[in-house]
């Protein structure tokens, strides 16, 4: 399903160890981006200029270990090795029906100059939409590392404006602030910024395996300068690691407008090739679901007077997907122990019973009759050892009940204490929970997730995700002002696919209960163009779609898309997206106040 025109060549330069290195260009392919690197003094740095136009100065790289000397000083090139790659690939779900992944390569190996003389990699990529680079840890298969601390460099010309959101609140779900750089002590990738020469920046990381997430910390009170963090485990590691290792890419998507950052697939193109031999189980959908009964405070996850996801209301729910050609139906609160979720108490759910009021077999069996799938729904409530522990038998019981879509959630401090929601441990922990979905051949929507780092092109399984402030907040917590969706598209979209929920028709008006949507039904509807998500959401709960002419829409747009186009856009303010599904485009327009 990958790999037509593939060309490879390489050219390898042989340096004395204790040689200086000058200063080697990295050329994109069309040559307008030159990717810089340069040894100074045993240090490594690399710039990044575009259209002789600079979009990083001379930036640097460490690394701190528990138990050894820090590394990235007194460094000397053993070698170069330069590689030319394109090829195109096919995606299973996707804004494009065919992805070209075209890039120039350089490999420096580096080594240094005294005692202990380790060896490390730097693996750089210059694309016509950005450039990348990682590390590799060559070492051999009995070596281990503890890394305390990553130190890339991050150091920009101009103080110009960005749009982010601080490193550390839960789940992403902050609204993105618009400011200066030097305004922002940390943040979060993608980090989206508009510079003073025309070009539009996102700074972010992909292939984001067995480490933990990368955030931003500026180092300087007065200037535009970051450098890498990682979020440490109890014990002050941030990640352990068997060499050889390469760590995630750190990447920059660089555009002249800002259509160009939507319009980019450098995240998934530096994400290995899919790893799933067989992908003809895994189908972009639509759906409905008991869901947004919960957040407006009518139904109730746990059982009880007022529990959602009975038998009868499910099935009333498939009733409805089946008569209006919506694949499938989700049941949030189908399982027991949901009294022991957001109660104090230790999370404990049982993710193979059901509640009392609801029939697992019965349901799943009368939406394999109506051809529509049943989504299951997992949330852990951050309890990871008791996830694990159910895993293998709620994901058999989904095989043998005919279960091939999951929704997942965490919602909750993460058990054990000590670990981060976006620390190793947890990356270590979604990794394996997409791999076992594909054993059991099941696709997941995950909630409260790491972000995306483009790992749905290995693991196609993964349709969506989460990650952001979501519809759920209008109805629930604090309402969205509608920049908020304005801006999406070019930061937490820029990611990956995103759950958003879209949908509302009844649009809530309660602000004495902070249940408010900014937002008309058009708004509504154009979300579904807009934001990209292979597993989409009609959010709403289905009495509100009853006799109203505007679901026809909902019916009839796609979920997974052959060519994307970015007509007009102004960051925050508004964007206009066009998407063709076979011979037939849909447009949809988003604003803000």
């Amino acid at each position: 399903m990958h790999k037509s025109l593939l060309f490879l060549f390489l050219l390898i330069t042989s340096f004395a160890a204790t040689a200086a290195c000058k200063a080697n260009t990295l050329l994109s392919p069309d040559g307008r981006l030159h990717f810089t690197i340069t040894l100074i003094s045993g240090k490594l740095y690399y710039q990044v200029t575009c259209d002789s136009k600079p979009i990083l100065n001379k930036s640097s790289f460490s690394f701190n270990f528990k138990g050894q000397p820090s590394l990235g000083h007194g460094l000397s090139v053993l070698k170069t090795e330069n590689y030319h790659q394109d090829e195109t690939w096919v995606p299973v779900a996707c804004t494009s029906s065919h992805i070209r992944n075209n890039y120039n390569e350089q490999v420096i190996t580096l080594t240094e100059s005294k005692v202990p003389n380790r060896t490390i990699l730097f693996i750089a990529r210059a694309y016509n939409d950005g450039i990348a680079f990682r590390y590799q840890f060559p070492g051999s298969a009995s070596d281990s590392l503890l890394i305390a601390a990553e130190n890339t460099e991050f150091n920009f010309p101009a103080n110009d404006s960005a749009w982010w959101i601080p490193s550390n609140e839960f789940a992403y779900e902050s609204i993105y602030r618009h400011s200066p750089l030097t305004s922002i002590p940390d943040a979060n990738t993608p980090l989206t910024i508009e510079t003073r020469f025309g070009f539009f920046l996102s700074i972010h990381e992909a292939a984001l395996q067995d480490y933990s997430e990368m955030i931003l910390k500026r180092t300087n009170e007065h200037k535009p300068c970051f450098v890498s963090a990682l979020w440490p485990e109890p014990d002050g590691v941030c990640a352990r690691v068997s060499t050889p290792f390469k760590t995630p890419w750190r990447c920059i998507i660089i555009a002249r407008k800002p259509a160009g950052l939507i319009e980019s697939h450098l995240v998934e193109n530096l994400n290995e090739p899919c790893a799933v031999k067989d992908v003809s189980w895994i189908k972009p959908l639509k759906f409905v679901g008991i869901w947004w009964g919960m957040h407006i405070g009518q139904y109730t996850w746990a059982e009880g007077e007022k529990h959602g996801a009975t038998t009868a209301r499910t099935k009333q729910y498939i009733d409805f997907a089946a008569s209006h050609h919506i694949e499938g139906v989700l049941a949030e609160g189908w399982n027991k122990g949901w009294e022991t979720w957001a109660s104090g108490m230790k999370p404990v759910q049982d993710f193979t019973r059901a509640a009392s009021d609801f029939d697992l077999v019965e349901v799943t069996s009368y939406a394999r009759k109506k051809n529509v799938a049943f989504i299951s729904h997992h949330e852990t409530g951050g309890n990871i050892p008791e996830y694990e522990r159910q895993m293998d038998s709620a994901f058999d019981q989904c095989r043998r009940l005919g279960i091939h879509y999951l929704k997942t959630g965490y919602a909750g401090t993460i058990i054990p204490a000590g670990y981060h929601h976006h620390g190793q441990y947890m990356v270590r922990h979604f990794q394996k929970v997409v791999e076992t979905a594909v054993r059991y051949h099941i696709s997941l929507d995950v909630h409260e997730s790491i972000k995306p780092t483009g790992l749905s092109r290995t693991w196609p399984n993964l349709l969506t995700q989460e990650a952001a402030r979501g519809n759920e907040w209008n109805a629930t917590y604090t309402a969205t002002p509608p920049s908020h969706e304005a801006t999406l598209p070019f930061t937490r979209f820029l990611a990956g696919p995103y759950d958003y929920t879209p949908g509302i028709f009844h649009i809530i008006h309660s602000p004495e209960k902070n249940k408010r949507l900014y937002c008309t039904l058009t708004n509504q509807l154009a979300l579904f163009v807009v934001f990209h998500s292979p597993m989409m959401m009609a959010s709403d709960m289905v009495e509100n779609y009853e006799h109203n002419d505007a679901f026809q829409y909902i019916e009839n747009v796609p979920s997974s898309w052959d060519e994307t186009k970015v007509i007009n856009a102004k960051i925050g303010h508004y964007v206009t997206i066009a998407r063709r599904s076979e011979g037939k485009w849909f447009v949809g327009t988003v604003g803000d106040e």
